[in-house]
């Protein structure tokens, strides 16, 4: 019997959730790539539980958002210019500003490699990964480089144009200062742009800030997560590149890839919406920054990229039942990385259900645990086992998906 009648079916974090976890019962059921070792779930618990003391020692934990990038103590002029710009507007002016900012800057948030970094104005040295790609984002929002008369905000009309110097200039990519996947990034801030002219119903003013007024209208000041979700997904699955999947009748589909073993139609694609998910996260922070209230926020699931997957492969908790596929190089719509991202996105909330009572914290929200956490075990690990951080399995990244 079909699960899903229709490929829009897809588009919510439910789905993540429940075709991860048929992915993750097919592996316990010793027929993956991967092999799941339950006994070491409970290890892998610990370690995140000792990096979220020592990171959180009185467990007051933000959301595992990109707000967190902004916040760099190695270099804090940009966030202090950026709190000063905010405070100048009314709450909900605040909170569309905050979505000018951040809808691009996840969008650009994929993994750099180890060798780009970013030197910020009050730095001494490069920042590199998450929060130099955070960082430069901002002092481009700041600059006026997203905008077209020049001011610290996001319009249809500067993404569009955005050219390939101008990301070089404002990431500061050179030969030696080289950036991965360039060319993803700038397509999807094109591709947003694009998107946002093509719909003035969501996009009255050209500017992402036009989706805090479109949650406003329909939910007033309480706003499920969930919406949240939903709108991002409606507004932004097209800016995502075709062709990951063969026939979805014409939904853009965005981060979602058919499992092979699932055989074909809708019941055999496993969504993620990886990026969508961590913009909802970073989106109902800056939500709540201007005033209204999100509820329902663990509807959403925890992140399937490098770190948090990483951490399962470096605690033993999975492992690849055939090693010489860990010196191979794979694609994210490879069977491989869809299996893998998939038992992320289940064990993660196993991990978070021992982490809860491990810190006898029944009521933590995953987007505290993800930040705690999750990623910074996984991250910390990763840089245990090699100088550079890299990921424990070779991807084949664009920039649009990890």
């Amino acid at each position: 019997m079909s699960i899903f009648a229709s490929y829009d079916q897809l588009l919510n974090a439910e789905a993540v959730r429940s075709q991860a976890a048929r992915v993750t019962q097919r592996v316990r059921d010793g027929a993956g790539l991967f092999v799941l070792h339950d006994d070491a779930i409970d290890g892998c618990a610990q370690k995140v539980v000792d990096i979220t003391l020592a990171r959180y020692p009185d467990l007051d934990i933000p959301y595992h958002s990109r707000w967190r990038h902004f916040s760099t103590p190695a270099a804090t002029a940009l966030e202090s210019r950026l709190f000063e710009v905010l405070g100048e507007q009314d709450p909900q002016d605040a909170a569309r500003l905050g979505f000018d900012l951040v809808i691009p800057s996840v969008l650009l948030d994929a993994g750099a490699g180890p060798d780009w970094g970013f030197q910020a104005p009050d730095a001494d040295s490069l920042i590199g990964r998450s929060e130099g790609l955070g960082l430069a984002s901002l002092d481009m929002f700041l600059g006026g480089a997203f905008s077209t008369s020049g001011e610290a905000r996001t319009d249809a009309a500067a993404l569009s144009g955005l050219t390939d110097d101008d990301l070089r200039r404002g990431f500061q990519v050179d030969d030696q200062n080289p950036l991965v996947g360039l060319d993803g990034r700038l397509n999807l801030l094109r591709s947003l742009g694009a998107t946002m002219i093509a719909r003035p119903d969501l996009f009255p003013t050209g500017r992402p800030g036009d989706l805090v007024t479109r949650l406003t209208d329909a939910f007033g000041d309480e706003i499920p997560a969930r919406e949240i979700l939903g709108l991002v997904l409606e507004a932004l699955s097209p800016i995502w590149p075709s062709g990951r999947s063969e026939d979805t009748d014409g939904v853009d589909l965005g981060d979602a890839w058919p499992y092979a073993p699932f055989g074909d139609g809708p019941d055999a694609i496993v969504p993620f919406h990886k990026l969508s998910q961590w913009l909802t996260y970073s989106l109902a922070e800056t939500c709540e920054k201007g005033g209204l209230t999100v509820v329902g926020l663990d509807v959403l699931t925890g992140l399937p990229e490098y770190r948090n997957g990483g951490l399962l492969y470096e605690t033993g908790v999975i492992s690849l039942r055939d090693a010489v596929l860990a010196g191979s190089l794979h694609t994210p719509g490879s069977e491989l990385i869809v299996e893998w991202r998939a038992l992320t996105i289940s064990i993660l909330d196993e991990v978070a259900d021992l982490v809860r009572a491990k810190l006898s914290r029944p009521e933590m929200l995953l987007a505290e645990i993800l930040e705690g956490g999750t990623w910074a075990a996984g991250r910390s690990l990763a840089f245990d086992r090699t100088p550079d951080g890299s990921p424990p399995l070779h991807l084949d990244s664009d920039g649009t998906v990890f």
